[in-house]
């Protein structure tokens, strides 16, 4: 029995895996690019061995643009459970290699992608510093939680914790919302720009002044110019503070300098309609030191163009994602239960 199959993965263990399949005879379709996409939560394939046209024990690989419609093609993550060989390979992939995730971290503004459903995709800010006016505020953690509900929709919470100079603490910026994909493009894997949704509450916060409900809504494009990824973002929202309404916009940049590390960039602003306008920008960088594991580390630097926005602000991160389904398993297994009851080593 041949199975063709589509390996998702790169670096040491995408390269084994498609190893372990040609020695067994397998026929393995790779992405159609030259390189890893570069964008949040894309599909990475394994395509650092092959060209289209290198062969492996006699067996040739081929590329495919759709591998769903290519009769006999599966998907390692999602092969039949029968077929003894593509589930050796599907347990060294979902043990070994998690899902392809990009941070969105550092940015204030977003990308048209959402995770895949019944993922979690955990942004952490750890540290901040924020300069405004000659006096450091710090902000430890920023934390924004999204949650893959279906395919091309998300749930996102997030929330932040505020020490102001005087060493008052206050729960900041929290927001539940909605993500959703309009248009699947070059974020999807494919051709064309990939248009997208997000709607959400502002919840309350505990900071004087903003302890009101808010709104906002936001539309996003993404899409590849050259060797650069951009992303615009424009909207519109109601504050916390005053009820009035607020315009979002923003642009973000990205440009690949190597394996693993993307040099970013950022310029946004908002104009709420009885105040000034609060226009920064970023400059940093995303760094993804092992590309088979889905943790990213940011750092980036934001300077305010205008006084209403604050003077400077140093901040990095990680962001990291799993499946809810391994954190089930993993639960459920006699570790997990030790554990979960208090008897384990973590007690």
């Amino acid at each position: 029995m041949v199975v063709r199959a589509l390996v998702r993965g790169v670096g040491d263990i995408g390269s084994a895996v498609v190893h372990r399949l040609f020695r067994a005879g397998h026929a393995v379709a790779v992405h159609d690019g030259e390189q890893p996409t570069i964008t949040r939560r894309g599909m990475a394939f394994a395509d650092t061995i092959f060209d289209g046209r290198t062969t492996l024990d006699g067996v040739g690989a081929i590329r495919v643009d759709d591998p769903d419609a290519v009769p006999g093609m599966h998907r390692i993550r999602f092969a039949a459970p029968h077929a003894r060989a593509l589930t050796a390979c599907l347990l060294i992939v979902g043990l070994l290699m998690p899902p392809s995730c990009w941070a969105y971290r550092p940015f204030i503004s977003t990308d048209a992608a959402v995770a895949d459903p019944q993922e979690v995709e955990v942004e952490l800010g750890y540290f901040t510093l924020e300069r405004d006016k000659g006096e450091n505020s710090f902000i430890i953690p920023r934390v924004v939680l999204n949650y893959g509900l279906f395919r091309n929709w998300e749930a996102v919470g997030e929330f932040a914790v505020l020490r102001t100079p005087d060493g008052d603490v206050n729960l900041i910026d929290p927001a539940l919302s909605v993500k959703a994909v309009l248009k699947e493009g070059v974020l999807q894997e494919k051709n064309g720009i990939s248009i997208a949704v997000e709607v959400g509450l502002l919840l309350p916060s505990t900071e004087k002044g903003e302890r009101h409900f808010g709104f906002e809504g936001t539309g996003i494009a993404s899409g590849k110019l050259g060797p650069f990824m951009l992303h615009v973002n424009g909207g519109l929202g109601v504050q916390r503070s005053t009820g009035d309404v607020v315009g979002i916009w923003g642009v973000i940049g990205e440009l690949p300098l190597s394996s693993g590390l993307r040099l970013v960039g950022e310029v946004n602003g908002e104009k709420p309609r009885r105040e000034d306008q609060r226009d920064s920008g970023l400059l940093g960088v995303i760094w993804q030191p092992w590309p088979s594991r889905n943790v990213s580390f940011d750092v980036g630097v934001r300077r305010g163009f205008t006084s209403a926005a604050p003077d400077w602000q140093f901040t990095m991160g990680v962001t990291f994602g799993f499946p809810v389904s391994s954190l089930a398993a993993s639960s459920a297994s006699p570790a997990g239960l030790r554990q979960a009851r208090g008897t384990g080593p973590w007690k």
